[in-house]
C-alpha cells in the first residue's frame, strides 16, 4: 500500500476531546475516528489491527473445535424475559429502542440466550453434542464510564463462545480447553508473560468464574498475584476462605492493577431449562444441555495493545498484529534515490512482507515522524547516501535505535527472520 492511496491522516497534537491514552494515539496516527464518549469508527489501519487480533483468536478458537457464526444484534423483550434479564433493574446495561406497534427492541450486550434458543433448533439428542459456536460482534453496553478509550466503550468489539455439554464432566475438559487456547491468544499478542488466569466471582453459577487479567498501570481492576504459581485474585473475592481453596498465602501475594482481557463462565442449565434446551441421552432421559461462555474484548485489545507498548514518539505494534510490517521511505527527489525506493516496494510486495510505501511529496521530518506514530515494527528508509553503499537501505526496528545498512537481498532477508520471531 502506498500512502498517498491510503486513507487517513496524521495529526500532530492530542485531540482535546478525549483523554485516554491509547484514544488519543490511535485517533492521532490515523487508526480510529471518534464518534462519540466510548464510541470509535475503524479506518484502514484500524481494521488491519481488529482483523489481525481476530485472526489470532479464530485460529486458536478453532484448534479446540469452535465453530464461527454470526448472531442478529437486535434482540426479541419475551426472550431475555424468560430468563429474566430483561428488567432494567435486574441488567441496567440494556439499550433499548420503541417500535411503531408499541413494542420494544434491544441491542445485544451479550448473547446467552439468543445462542440457546438457536440451539433449540439444532440439539436434540447425546449425538449432537457437544456443539462450540463463537462470533465475532458488536456489542453495544449502557456503559456509565466511558472513559478510558477503547478498553471500555459504549459499542465494542467482542469474541463470545458458549459451549454444550452432554454434562459437566464433558464442559470441564473443553473448559480446560479454552484456558490453555486463551493462553496462547495471549501469547500470541505479546502479552503471554503478563496476564494471569484470575479467579474472580463465579455468581449464582459456580464458586469461581475465571479472568484473564493483563498487569498493567492504565487497569481498572485491582488484582492479587502469585508470581510463583502463575496465579492472580480479583480483589472483590478476597478472602481467607478463597486463599485457603487456592493454596495461596496472603504474604506472597503481590497488589497490581490489571486489565481483564477475558473471561470463561460455567453456567450449567441456568440458560437451557428456561430457553427448553434438552437432549434425549443413550437411556431415553431428557436432560438439560450443560453450557458455558468465553469472551474475549476484541477491541479492548486493541487499545490495551496500543497503550501498553506505545513509547514517547506514537504506537509500536507487535509484528503479530501490526497492519504492515515495513514503512518504506524514500528520501528527498534525486530519481536515483525515486527509482530505488520503489524497486524495493515492488520486491517487498513480491516476497509477501506487508509494506506501506510513504510515497508523499512531504519531508523527511514528517515521513520519518510519521513512521514512528504509526507504530509498524521496521522502517526501511533509502537515500542518497544510503544508496552510495552498494545501493543499499538503512533498517532500523521499531523499539531499537540501532540502523543496518544492507542491501535489498540482505534486508529481505533479515525481514524474513524478523517477521517469523
Amino acid at each position: 500500500m502506498k500512502r498517498s492511496q491510503l486513507f487517513t491522516k496524521t495529526r500532530r497534537d492530542n485531540p482535546s476531546d478525549e483523554t485516554a491514552r491509547n484514544a488519543q494515539l490511535l485517533m492521532r496516527a490515523g487508526y480510529v475516528h471518534k464518534e462519540m464518549a466510548g464510541v470509535y469508527s475503524y479506518l484502514p489501519l484500524g481494521m488491519m489491527v481488529i482483523d489481525n487480533i481476530k485472526q489470532i483468536v479464530r485460529e486458536e478458537m478453532n484448534a479446540i473445535g469452535g465453530e464461527e457464526v454470526l448472531l442478529s444484534t437486535l434482540q426479541h423483550p419475551g426472550l431475555w424475559k424468560s430468563t429474566d434479564r430483561w428488567d432494567d433493574d435486574k441488567v441496567d446495561v440494556w439499550f433499548k429502542a420503541a417500535l411503531g406497534d408499541d413494542s420494544e427492541v434491544g441491542f445485544g450486550w451479550s448473547h446467552e440466550e439468543p445462542m440457546t434458543r438457536l440451539m433449540t433448533q439444532f440439539i436434540n439428542s447425546y449425538k449432537d453434542l457437544p456443539v462450540y459456536a463463537y462470533q465475532f460482534q458488536t456489542k453495544l453496553r449502557r456503559e456509565l464510564r466511558s472513559k478510558s478509550g477503547l478498553m471500555r466503550g459504549r459499542e465494542f468489539i467482542m469474541k463470545d463462545l458458549y459451549s454444550f455439554s452432554r454434562d459437566k464432566e464433558e464442559h470441564d475438559k473443553f473448559y480446560e480447553a479454552a484456558e490453555q487456547a486463551y493462553h496462547k491468544v495471549y501469547q500470541r499478542l505479546g502479552i503471554g508473560d503478563i496476564t494471569y488466569k484470575t479467579f474472580a466471582s463465579g455468581g449464582p453459577f459456580a464458586k469461581f468464574s475465571h479472568e484473564f487479567q493483563t498487569i498493567a498501570g492504565i487497569g481498572e481492576d485491582t488484582v492479587y498475584l502469585s508470581e510463583a504459581k502463575k496465579l492472580a485474585v480479583n480483589k472483590e473475592v478476597l478472602s481467607d476462605e478463597v486463599l485457603g481453596d487456592l493454596g495461596l498465602n496472603r504474604e506472597e501475594l503481590t497488589e497490581k492493577k490489571a486489565v481483564e482481557v477475558g473471561n470463561i463462565f460455567t453456567f450449567g442449565s441456568r440458560y437451557s431449562e428456561p430457553l427448553g434446551l434438552f437432549y434425549t441421552d443413550e437411556k431415553g432421559v431428557q436432560q438439560p444441555v450443560f453450557a458455558g461462555s468465553y469472551g474475549i474484548g476484541i477491541s479492548r485489545l486493541m487499545g490495551l495493545l496500543a497503550e501498553l507498548f506505545a513509547d514517547e514518539h506514537g504506537l509500536v505494534w507487535p509484528a503479530a498484529v501490526a497492519p504492515f510490517q515495513v514503512y518504506l521511505i524514500g528520501l528527498g527527489e534525486d530519481p536515483k534515490v525515486l527509482e530505488a525506493t520503489e524497486s524495493l516496494y515492488k520486491r517487498l510486495t513480491e516476497n509477501a512482507v506487508g509494506v506501506l510505501y510513504d510515497d508523499r511529496q512531504a519531508s523527511a521530518g514528517e515521513k520519518l515522524n510519521d513512521a514512528d506514530l504509526i507504530g509498524l515494527p521496521n522502517r526501511v528508509v533509502i537515500s542518497a547516501k544510503t544508496l552510495a553503499d552498494d545501493g543499499s537501505a538503512e533498517l532500523k526496528h521499531r523499539t531499537q535505535t540501532d540502523t543496518q545498512i544492507l542491501t535489498p537481498d540482505k534486508l529481505l532477508e533479515s525481514l524474513g527472520n524478523t517477521s517469523k520471531g
